[in-house]
C-alpha cells in the first residue's frame, strides 16, 4: 500500500508538472503575441507619424511664417503708443479676422476635393478644382470689400471708442490688397497640401517673413511712416510670396495635376460654392468667436488699455493656433486621402495619432505661458499698464492655448472627411448660443470685466471641444469612404470612364479593411 502511494504520488506529481509546463508556454505564447502584437502597433504608430509630420511640419512652418507677418506688424506699432496698437489689433482681429475666415473656409472645400481625389488617384481634377476655388475666393473678396472701405463706421456702430475707430478705418483703407492676396492664397496652399508637396510653400513664406521684417523696419522705424508704412510693407510681403507660390504651380512641377488654365473651372461652380460656403460658414464662426470677444472688451469702460491686453493675448493665441493648423492641415490630408483611397481603418487611426502628437505640443505650450506670465507681454508693449493687465490674463491664455491643441485638429478630421454642415451647427450653439453670452453674463453683469468674457469663450470652447471629440468616436469610417466616393463623382470634371466606374462599384461591394 505503501508503495502504491508512492507511485500514485509520482504519477500525479508528473501530471503536475506537465501541467505547469502546458501553462508556462501558453503563457509565454500569450506573452509573445502581445509583444509581436505591440510591437506591430508601434511600428504603425511610427509609420503614421512619419506621414503626418511629412505634411504637418512644413504646414506648421507656413502657417507660423504668415501668421507672423501681423504679429510683426503688431510688434511694430505697439512701441508707437496704445491708440496705434488697439488700432491695428481691431483690423487684424475683427476686419482681418472676419474675411480672414471666410477665405479660409472657402479653400477648405477645396482641401476636402482635392485630398479625397489624391487618394483615388485622380490628380487630372486638381487643377480644375484650383481654378475653380480661385475664381470663387476672388468674386468674394470683392464682395468683402465694402468691410474695408467702411470699417470705422462699422466700428462706430458696434460702439467702439471713435478715436481707435477712426485710426483703425483709415489702416483698413490702406490693407485692402491685401484682401486679394488672401483670396488666391488658400486655394494654391490646398492645391499643395493635398499633394504633401510644401516645401517649397514653406521656403517662400519663411523667406517673406524675413522681408515683412525688414521692409517694416523701412517703412515704420527708419522712414517713421507709421501704419501706412505698416501697411505698405503687408501689402508688398503678401503679394510677392503669393506670386512666387503662383509661379511655382503653373511652372511644370505639377504635370499630372496642373494642365493649364481650362474652361471646365467655370462648369459645376454652383455644387462647389455650396461645399465652400459650408466650409466657410464652419471656420468662420471659429475665428469670428475671437473678433466678438475683441468687441465685448472693446465695450467695456476705458477700453484702451482692456483691448491692448486682450488683442496680446489674442496674437499669441492664435500664433500658437497657427502650429495646431499645422495639424489641423496634416489629418485633414490623410484622413481625406485614406477615405479617397477606401481606407477607413487607417483613416481612423490617423485621426488619433494626430490628435495625441498634437496634445502633447499643447501641454509643452500651456507651461510656457505660464512660466513667463510677466514677460510676454513686453514683446507687444513698452506700457506698465498694458503689461501689468496682460499678465493677470495668462491664466486663461494658457487654458486656451491648451483646448486649442485638440480643438483644430478635431476640425481638420471634419475637412477630411466633409463634415463642415454638421461642424458648423456645433459651433453656433457652442459659442454663439452658450459662451459669448455666458461671457457677457459673467463679464457686465457679475463685473468680472475681461475675465469674464475670457472665462465665458473657454467655456464655449470646452463644450465644443468635447461634442466634437464624441462625434470623433462614434464616426462609421466605411460609411464615409462610401460618402466620399459619391462626392467625387458629382463633382467629377468629366464623365468617369466604364472601367473607373466598375472599379468603384467594386470598392463599394468589399469590406472595410
Amino acid at each position: 500500500m505503501h508503495i502504491f502511494d508512492d507511485e500514485e504520488t509520482e504519477e500525479e506529481l508528473k501530471k503536475l508538472k506537465d501541467l505547469n509546463a502546458m501553462e508556462q508556454r501558453t503563457t509565454s505564447l500569450e506573452i509573445e503575441k502581445k509583444e509581436d502584437g505591440g510591437k506591430k502597433m508601434s511600428k504603425r504608430s511610427w509609420n503614421e507619424s512619419k506621414k503626418m509630420w511629412k505634411i504637418a511640419a512644413p504646414a506648421i512652418l507656413t502657417a507660423v511664417a504668415q501668421f507672423s507677418f501681423e504679429f510683426v506688424t503688431a510688434a511694430f506699432i505697439g512701441h508707437l503708443g496704445e491708440v496705434e496698437l488697439a488700432a491695428v489689433s481691431v483690423v487684424q482681429n475683427v476686419i482681418e479676422g472676419f474675411v480672414y475666415g471666410i477665405m479660409l473656409g472657402m479653400g477648405s472645400a477645396l482641401e476636402t476635393l482635392c485630398g479625397q481625389a489624391v487618394g483615388a488617384g485622380q490628380y487630372e481634377m486638381l487643377g480644375v478644382y484650383t481654378q475653380r476655388s480661385c475664381i470663387i475666393t476672388l468674386v468674394t473678396a470683392l464682395l468683402l470689400t465694402p468691410f474695408y472701405i467702411f470699417t470705422s463706421p462699422l466700428l462706430k456702430l458696434l460702439h467702439q471708442n471713435p478715436k481707435i475707430s477712426n485710426l483703425a478705418g483709415k489702416y483698413a483703407l490702406w490693407v485692402i490688397p491685401q484682401l486679394f492676396a488672401y483670396a488666391l492664397n488658400f486655394p494654391i496652399q490646398k492645391f499643395l497640401q493635398a499633394q504633401s508637396k510644401i516645401w517649397v510653400m514653406t521656403i517662400i513664406s519663411v523667406v517673406m517673413l524675413g522681408v515683412h521684417v525688414l521692409l517694416n523696419w523701412i517703412f515704420v522705424t527708419i522712414l517713421g511712416h507709421g501704419l501706412l508704412g505698416a501697411a505698405i510693407a503687408g501689402n508688398i510681403s503678401w503679394w510677392l510670396m503669393v506670386l512666387a507660390q503662383i509661379i511655382y504651380v503653373v511652372g511644370g512641377f505639377f504635370p499630372e495635376a496642373w494642365t493649364g488654365f481650362s474652361s471646365l473651372a467655370f462648369e459645376n461652380l454652383a455644387s462647389f460654392v455650396k461645399l465652400s460656403l459650408a466650409s466657410a460658414i464652419m471656420l468662420c464662426l471659429e475665428l469670428w468667436y475671437y473678433s466678438v470677444v475683441i468687441l465685448m472688451v472693446g465695450w467695456l469702460k476705458n477700453p484702451e488699455i482692456s483691448v491692448d491686453a486682450i488683442s496680446i493675448c489674442t496674437n499669441l493665441q492664435l500664433w500658437t493656433l497657427m502650429i495646431t493648423l499645422g495639424f489641423n492641415a496634416a489629418v485633414s490630408v490623410r484622413v481625406s486621402n485614406e477615405l479617397g483611397a477606401g481606407n477607413p481603418k487607417a483613416a481612423k487611426f490617423s485621426t488619433v495619432v494626430t490628435i495625441a502628437t498634437s496634445t502633447v505640443f499643447g501641454i509643452i505650450f500651456t507651461i510656457i505661458v505660464l512660466a513667463t506670465n510677466s514677460q510676454f507681454p513686453k514683446i507687444f508693449s513698452d506700457k506698465p499698464e498694458v503689461i501689468k493687465e496682460t499678465s493677470k490674463l495668462g491664466y486663461f491664455l494658457a487654458a486656451s492655448i491648451f483646448l486649442n491643441s485638440i480643438q483644430p485638429v478635431l476640425h481638420g478630421v471634419a475637412v477630411g472627411a466633409g463634415w463642415q454642415f454638421s461642424v458648423a451647427l456645433v459651433n453656433v450653439g457652442c459659442y454663439y448660443v452658450f459662451g459669448l453670452p455666458f461671457g457677457a453674463l459673467l463679464g457686465y453683469k457679475f463685473k468680472l470685466g475681461v475675465k469674464g468674457i475670457l472665462a465665458g469663450m473657454l467655456a464655449g470652447c470646452l463644450l465644443q471641444t468635447v461634442i466634437l471629440t464624441v462625434n470623433v468616436y462614434r464616426a462609421n469610417w466605411a460609411t464615409e469612404v462610401l460618402q466620399a466616393e459619391e462626392r467625387l463623382r458629382s463633382h467629377a470634371v468629366t464623365p468617369l470612364p466604364q472601367d473607373e466606374i466598375e472599379a468603384i462599384e467594386m470598392i463599394d461591394a468589399r469590406p472595410s479593411r
